[in-house]
């Protein structure tokens, strides 16, 4: 916009552009175009009337008028007439301005316009050219991608002919090769097809030491050839004679190859051997290689391990033996044995471990030689020192227990076979091919796995008889020591020392846990063999406890019979003089401490007998049942074992029991007959105060039993317990009441029997026994009936009937009974209770 139009004429013809096409080029802002358009034609004076507008105060913000001019006040207008001025005299250029400017707009749009219509013509001109031109692009695209696909199928098939062409060639040349070859070997064959034995005449090659390797290629491949050929001729059925005769000629050209070939192989092996001699590793590698090729070298590998000093020095077989053995031979302890056999082990797995760093140098194929090596090893060195070590010991003659018995064998076999495992596993770290070196080691113990079981369970059985042998040797020795001694005091001395040992049946598991963990080591691989191995052996320990303490408890029930025996030896009759009774007494009181000595025996057996079943059950929860699991119903089979095994023993614990019980109670009774009198329920009514004391029967029987039950309560656990104080408790009741039965009560005889009876109580309230507390309660009730005057017998048993029946019998024993006529007295209450 050009900056000079605002002071030209508003006439539109005669002003200059108002506006240019570059005013909307760029970043167009209208406000920016109509501030350029208007502020040059505005009156700088408009601004000051209108501030002092503004400062008159009477101006309005809607006091403009349409045409622009100003709205004023009245008085402002009557002060102001006759003035003929605008207030906004530029309002007509402003218009003329933006009437020229929309003219040229217009003009502007129209020429924008045709500008806009032109390109658009000259870009559809453009277009369809360059559409064209691609069209003739793409056409000529095509044909050159028709040109590149027919030379290249043209290249593919120049290719493939090329790649026949070069396919006949070689197989031109092979078979040019092969004919040239074929030439040669017809040569050698036709020289070979000599006289038989006759190698004088041969060509140089299999003459020349230089030239072996050729010469065994050529040999073998003649051999191989003639050996076809032959093989050939004698399946067919052949009416030719030629055939015959070519037959026969190649028959002679085969035997002259095979002495060719074995010269050459001794020569080859005599060459190796010097090399060996001398260390010569490359010449022992380059005569191996020519080796190879008759019988892969067979020869040659075995050659080279049967060679090695420790195959063939007897001195070393020796050496091995005495390393081992030492200088007790068969006799050497496990120990020694085990020793031993590491040092030996480890001699041999470093010497095989040098032969494998020249195997490895020296032979194409250095495993298969060193599975023959590992497999020499293991069938001639090792086999020939566990032969001499392993002396499978009869079955029918068992060694004697002094040598060692059957154990030592065992013992000595689980080490050498536990230490040739970690040979096995070393040579395996070593390198021993494809040779199956555990499947090898194990085929060396076959014979003595075999037989395994029944060794470990014959030695089981003698350990254990030579242990029973050594206990019954022990108690005849004491015995002996102790001389002469009286029947009684002899056989407590023989139930002492033939106690039941917690020690021995702990002596007994640890045999069995030596045992399981043989079986463990020889047939762990095999769990349905394993499971059957370690129950057979756990079945012997059941058989050696459960015999040994049943014969423990029946040993000591025999001291429960002797002391039985005695008491009734004593019994007497009624008219015997007092000398005879005296010395019965005192017999009666020797017999009764042998009765309370086989007591305390047998509760010590019962005891031990529960700890060494304790022992056992332990051994099988903590390391045999895990070991059964693998065999369906093992595990169950074994637990009804082991309760079988243990039932005899707890027969005779339970009759031993029933035994003690009659011995105290005829003790009980002894002491009841010898030391209640009649006057303690009795007493004689002088004035003197009664006696509130337990009878001195009573006190010596609770004394009595408090001493001999120490033993039981500290020998019985749970049930046991339990069930042996209740069957006293209730012998005890029964026997009181029928001693009682013998007597006459008056009241103050009525108050000692209650306290008796209360002491009783309270000395069985330590059974535990809820059943016998309340017959003892019941006992106290009773008593009352030799206490209450007869009147009053009959509210006694108001609150207890179930007692009427024994009170019956205890009324009769009141010392008034006759007197107070109490039977037809009571005989209505009688009636009634039946």
């Amino acid at each position: 916009m050009k900056e000079s139009r605002a002071a030209k004429s508003s006439s539109v013809g005669s002003l200059p552009l108002i506006l240019d096409i570059d005013d909307f080029k760029g970043d167009f802002s209208f406000d920016a175009l109509f501030g350029n358009l208007v502020n040059e034609l505005l009156p700088s004076y408009q601004e000051e009337e209108i501030d002092s507008l503004e400062g008159h105060g009477s101006l309005g913000g809607n006091d403009a008028l349409p045409n622009g001019h100003m709205r004023v006040p009245s008085d402002v207008a009557k002060s102001a007439q006759g003035v003929s001025t605008p207030l906004f005299p530029e309002v007509d250029a402003l218009l003329s301005l933006f009437k020229d400017s929309c003219k040229e707009l217009v003009d502007l749009r129209q020429q924008v316009d045709g500008k806009l219509y032109n390109l658009k013509r000259e870009v559809s001109v453009q277009d369809s050219k360059h559409r064209k031109t691609l069209s003739e692009l793409e056409k000529g695209v095509d044909g050159l991608f028709e040109s590149f696909a027919r030379l290249d199928s043209r290249i593919s098939s120049v290719g493939q002919t090329a790649a026949k062409i070069g396919d006949h060639l070689q197989s031109a040349d092979s078979q040019r090769e092969t004919a040239s070859q074929t030439i040669e070997l017809i040569k050698y064959l036709v020289e070979f097809n000599g006289r038989s034995g006759d190698l004088m005449e041969l060509s140089p090659l299999f003459s020349d030491d230089s030239r072996v390797a050729e010469a065994a290629a050529v040999a073998q491949k003649l051999r191989a050839f003639a050996e076809e050929d032959i093989g050939r001729q004698g399946i067919a059925v052949s009416s030719v004679v030629g055939n015959a005769t070519a037959s026969r000629g190649l028959e002679v050209a085969v035997a002259n190859l095979q002495d060719y070939c074995n010269e050459l192989e001794n020569r080859l092996l005599a060459r190796f051997d010097a090399a060996s001699q001398r260390r010569e590793l490359s010449t022992m590698a380059e005569c191996a290689k020519i080796l190879s090729q008759f019988n892969r070298g067979t020869s040659a590998m075995q050659h080279y391990v049967a060679t090695r000093p420790m195959f063939i020095d007897v001195e070393v077989m020796n050496a091995d033996t005495r390393l081992v053995l030492g200088d007790q031979g068969s006799e050497a302890s496990a120990n020694n044995v085990a020793r031993g056999l590491s040092s030996l082990y480890k001699e041999i797995t470093d010497t095989v471990r040098k032969e494998a760093a020249t195997i490895m140098a020296v032979f194409p194929s250095p495993n298969d030689v060193m599975s023959i090596l590992v497999q020499r090893v293991l069938e001639q060195r090792v086999t020939a020192l566990l032969d001499k070590l392993l002396l499978k010991p009869s079955l029918v003659n068992l060694p004697p227990v002094e040598q060692g018995g059957l154990l030592v064998y065992l013992r000595v076999l689980a080490v050498a076979y536990e230490k040739t495992q970690e040979l096995a596993r070393e040579l395996r770290a070593v390198g021993c091919g494809d040779l199956d070196v555990d499947g090898l080691t194990e085929s060396l113990f076959l014979a003595h796995k075999d037989e395994y079981p029944e060794h470990e369970q014959a030695s089981l059985r003698q350990l254990y008889q030579a242990k029973m042998e050594e206990l019954r040797a022990e108690s005849q020795q004491q015995i002996e020591s102790t001389g002469s001694i009286g029947r009684s005091k002899g056989a407590a001395i023989v139930s002492s020392q033939q106690q039941i040992s917690v020690t021995v049946v702990t002596e007994f598991v640890r045999w069995n846990e030596e045992a399981i963990s043989r079986c463990t080591l020889f047939s762990s691989q095999q769990p349905a063999t394993h499971a059957t191995n370690v129950r057979a052996v756990f079945t012997c320990l059941l058989d050696q406890v459960g015999q040994y303490i049943t014969e423990g408890l029946e040993r000591a029930r025999e001291s429960l019979n002797e002391a039985a025996a005695l008491r009734e030896r004593f019994v007497l009759g009624t008219s015997v003089s007092r000398r005879v009774a005296a010395a019965a007494a005192s017999a009666a009181e020797a017999a009764a401490a042998a009765g309370e000595s086989s007591f305390r025996s047998f509760m010590v057996a019962v005891q031990r007998c529960a700890s060494s079943v304790a022992i056992v059950q332990q051994y099988f929860t903590n390391s045999i049942s895990r070991l059964l699991l693998p065999v369906d119903g093992a595990h169950a089979a074994s637990c009804e074992e082991m309760a079988t095994a243990m039932s005899s023993a707890e027969a005779a614990a339970y009759k031993g029991l029933q035994q003690c019980i009659e011995t105290v109670m005829a003790e009980v009774e002894r002491l009841l007959s010898a030391e209640q009198k009649a006057t303690d329920y009795r007493s004689p009514d002088d004035g003197i105060a009664p006696d509130h004391r337990p009878t001195n029967a009573c006190t010596r029987v609770v004394a009595y039993l408090s001493r001999v039950l120490e033993s039981a309560f500290t020998a019985l656990e749970g049930l046991n317990k339990q069930a042996f104080l209740t069957e006293l408790g209730n012998r005890l009741h029964k026997g009181l009441l029928n001693h009682w039965q013998k007597f006459t009560f008056n009241p103050s005889g009525g108050l000692r029997l209650k306290r008796d009876i209360t002491e009783y109580g309270e000395f069985v309230r330590s059974f535990n026994a809820p059943t016998v507390d309340e017959k003892f309660e019941l006992l106290g009730i009773m008593a009352n009936v030799f206490i209450v005057a007869p009147e009053s017998l009959s509210t006694l048993f108001e609150g207890t009937p179930s007692i009427r029946k024994d009170a019956q019998r205890f009324i009769q024993l009141r010392e008034d009974y006759k007197s107070a006529k109490l039977a037809s007295r009571l005989s209505s209450l009688w009636t009634s209770s039946s």
